[in-house]
């Protein structure tokens, strides 16, 4: 039988259809999740808003610590179990649902030793007449109310990069997950009331419509609004904050890899072929435009679809499974018109290129595809990676950056100057050497640019963001110095 959640919203009930949560891979009913109405909403916004206006209320740093000390380390304990209930309803295989949830509570510590080694500034005074007899320190406090608009791709740790800095930070929280994976949200946020939270601090929600959602974020109570999703949504929703509310938007990427005539390419090879359909290219940092010296890019092209051929498409839950399923039928056909519209345009298909089931895509590489093609222009956001022959280094850079997107990009060479090169003027927040482009540790900066994002990412710097600088100045004859 489904498992069934109704509202983790405390004190109200809602009037509501529940959400049907089905399986990616076969379609199969896993869940039912209750859904909220307006009154739910408001009755969530307005528990946050008296939360934080009770200064008398806030959650002590200790204690803030330890409820996250705790929720690691059931994370961990339960780590198998929820591996697999992850994989099975949000179709990442089985072996990197793992890491998942390792990274997960990994990211709840990160949220402590930010905690226990980040702190105020003293400010410099005494250094002019008009600033004698004073001293000047920060110090930190919660933004107020949080509202955490998540997406299906990673379902426990994106939830815990927006909820646990929100807590770490001292702020009420309203999470939203999406609609494709919220059992885990509910997971997540049970084993945080377990290890102490108290249930008002962190409040799950799906509300019935997109309308509701956008009332939600923008309403004046919301301080924080953390989106990942869609570059159409999220800048959308940051055009309808309220005045004073901050944002950080993480959107998608058509990331772009610089192969030099120079480079390793039994090294690359495995690499590129794990960052390109790793959770079958549903991942906002996906390789998908490889940019290869036109003398080894047929070489490379056909040894990267021999090593996609080989890859094990299948049940997610299943410890040997390397692809999963498209997170559902739409974009599996979506996927599809896009491919063939490249290899109608001239690509080279030279693997894959047709679906396996309902959300099964074989995984794909296409050589030369038009510079036109979608494929070549928009997030594929699936298991397709697109090999292009270039003449030069800076023909590779000027193509890669020919995209309104910006945000993780790679290159490989054994030179020191063409890596630098290629860092100097790719149009990225990072650049990866010799690795892919979807590498990231949870303590890194993490940044879309341009229309990719706004703010940025990384577990240390999110809670910054949730944090306000407050100073203190202090006149006194006995300050000397």
């Amino acid at each position: 039988m489904p498992h069934r959640y109704g509202l983790l919203v405390p004190g109200v009930s809602t009037k509501s259809e529940p959400l049907l949560v089905r399986a990616p891979f076969d379609r199969t009913a896993i869940g039912e999740v209750a859904t909220a109405d307006a009154r739910v909403v408001e009755h969530a916004l307005k528990t946050a808003h008296a939360l934080y206006r009770n200064r008398d209320g806030w959650l002590p740093l200790a204690r803030r610590i330890a409820i996250l000390e705790e929720a690691s380390s059931i994370l961990l304990a339960r780590g198998e179990r929820l591996a697999v209930e992850a994989a099975r309803e949000g179709g990442k295989p089985l072996i990197d649902s793992r890491v998942e949830v390792g990274r997960a509570a990994d990211s709840l510590r990160i949220c402590v030793e930010t905690l226990r080694t980040q702190a105020g500034e003293v400010i410099p005074m005494g250094t002019t007449a008009s600033s004698v007899n004073r001293m000047a320190f920060t110090q930190t406090e919660p933004i107020g109310v949080v509202v955490a608009v998540s997406a299906f791709n990673h379902p426990l740790n994106l939830i815990a990069h927006q909820v646990g800095p929100a807590i770490a930070a001292g702020c009420p929280v309203i999470v939203k997950p999406a609609k494709a994976t919220p059992l885990t949200c509910l997971r997540f946020v049970e084993i945080l009331r377990e290890a102490g939270l108290p249930e008002e601090w962190c409040l799950p929600l799906i509300p019935e419509n997109n309308e509701l959602t956008t009332k939600m974020v923008s309403d004046p109570r919301v301080a924080f609004l953390s989106f990942i999703g869609s570059a159409r949504v999220g800048w959308e929703l940051r055009s309808k904050l309220a005045p004073g509310a901050r944002c950080a938007l993480e959107h998608g990427g058509v990331a772009p890899v610089v192969l030099a005539g120079d480079a390793d390419i039994a090294s690359a090879l495995p690499l590129i072929a794990k960052g390109g359909f790793y959770h079958a290219g549903q991942v906002c940092v996906s390789v998908q435009r490889v940019f290869v010296d036109r003398g080894i890019a047929g070489h490379f092209a056909d040894e990267l679809a021999k090593l996609a051929q080989k890859m094990i498409v299948g049940d997610p839950t299943m410890p040997e499974t390397e692809i999963g399923p498209l997170i559902d039928p739409a974009e599996t056909r979506r996927i599809h018109d896009w491919v063939e519209e490249a290899v109608a345009g001239g690509a080279q298909l030279l693997c894959g290129g047709q679906p396996m089931s309902e959300t099964m895509y074989a995984p794909t590489v296409l050589l030369d595809p038009p510079k036109t093609a979608r494929v070549s222009t928009q997030e594929v956001f699936g298991p397709v990676v697109c090999v292009y022959s270039v003449d030069s280094i800076d023909q590779a850079i000027e193509r890669a950056n020919s995209l309104p997107v910006s945000f993780q990009a790679a290159v490989f060479t054994r030179s020191l100057d063409t890596a630098l090169r290629c860092y100097h003027r790719l149009d990225a927040s990072a650049v990866m050497v010799n690795d892919h482009t979807a590498f990231r540790v949870d303590w890194m900066p993490f940044a879309g640019l341009r229309v990719s994002g706004h703010g940025v990412g990384g577990i240390p710097h999110t809670i910054h963001d949730m944090q306000v600088r407050k100073m203190m100045v202090l006149r006194s004859r006995e300050i000397v110095r």
